[in-house]
């Protein structure tokens, strides 16, 4: 055992991750695209026996070789990758596992906070995480009836200030949920911004940070999903699972989204929605797109006008304070990363 080391696997050392996708795969796994640090853990021959990897305060992609399961490896390879998120100053961390490998974890010092029968547990290393979360969350609670967006905003447009204005006018309160992770193009600050300055005279509208809890795209775990569907539809099944969480705490009604045609991800997302949040007692209203010439407003047209420099067609796709910003100086930045982005359009 103590011939046993850990170091850290960079992505041009392709001999070691070829061996760490041999031990993922024969754990029912693959290689998550999403990862910003891998380890491994080498026997005497140099061979790796075990590994694991991080992505922003996640961890994932865990694997032992059959051959040495049942010696604590993984504890181990575990405890390095904690080690390596204390020193990013990450100390609220979580992680996806199967359900049958969920007792491990807990085991380890981590606490459920949702899961979706037969498929993932998702989980933190806080006790009391999401309850504090949640209990913060009622502080805003309020009397009447109350609704709730879920907003990436990426940037802020004309049909996200649509899809608020129509939802505050059918209800006595709108609780919006900016999904605070930093995983999109225009920065959480910025988009936090552009929201609150876009909603501004909607006295009803009541902002909140998603935190750690509403997780996007990028950063839910594909890899150990039969394939992209079950991988959105996982997602949505286990954003709707915490949501209801929240909605309870808030007295949350109904739920507003915007509909989406050309988006795949969205249109499973919504259907899904649509049929589980009646059973929670939670409406689902599924509203019209804006329009602007004949075409659906969508954060991917104004990112597509920005990244080719069409700056001029933007007045009839943002509010002026979304324009503002991109015509600002301070907007120099942004507008660098969205033009050096390979692809702005999501589907």
């Amino acid at each position: 055992m103590s011939e046993y080391t850990i170091s850290q696997v960079y992505p041009t050392d392709r001999r070691a991750l070829r061996q760490i996708d041999e031990l993922l795969t024969a754990e029912g796994i693959r290689r998550d695209a999403n990862l910003d640090y891998i380890c491994a853990m080498y026997d005497e021959d140099y061979r790796i026996i075990a590994t694991g990897s991080c992505f922003g305060n996640t961890l994932r992609c865990f694997a032992v070789s059959h051959a040495h399961q049942g010696e604590g490896l993984l504890n181990q390879v575990i405890t390095h990758l904690m080690e390596v998120q204390y020193e990013r100053g990450n100390t609220h961390l979580f992680l996806y596992t199967k359900i049958n490998t969920a007792q491990f974890f807990r085991d380890l010092g981590f606490y459920e906070i949702a899961r979706i029968q037969d498929r993932l547990v998702f989980m933190e290393n806080r006790r009391q995480g999401f309850s504090s979360y949640l209990e913060s969350l009622e502080k805003t609670k309020a009397p009447g009836t109350s609704g709730a967006i879920v907003m990436n905003a990426n940037p802020f447009t004309l049909g996200h200030q649509y899809l608020v204005e129509t939802a505050a006018a059918q209800c006595d309160h709108l609780h919006l949920f900016v999904v605070s992770e930093d995983a999109s193009l225009v920065p959480f600050s910025v988009r936090k911004r552009l929201i609150l300055e876009g909603v501004s005279h909607l006295p009803n509208v009541i902002c909140h940070d998603s935190g750690p809890y509403i997780i996007s795209n990028a950063t839910f775990p594909s890899y150990f999903l039969r394939d992209q569907e079950e991988v959105i539809e996982s997602h949505a099944r286990l954003d709707l699972e915490i949501f209801k969480r929240i909605a309870s705490a808030l007295s949350i009604s109904c739920r507003f989204v915007g509909e989406e045609p050309a988006s795949q991800v969205t249109g499973i997302y919504n259907r899904i929605m649509a049929e589980e949040l009646p059973k929670a007692g939670i409406q689902c209203h599924i509203l019209p797109r804006r329009e602007a010439e004949g075409a659906p407003i969508s954060a991917s047209t104004v990112r597509q006008c920005l990244k080719e420099g069409r700056m001029e067609e933007l007045a009839a796709l943002v509010p002026p304070t979304t324009l503002a910003y991109f015509q600002s100086q301070e907007a120099a930045p942004v507008l660098e990363r969205i033009r050096r982005a390979d692809e702005v359009v999501h589907y």
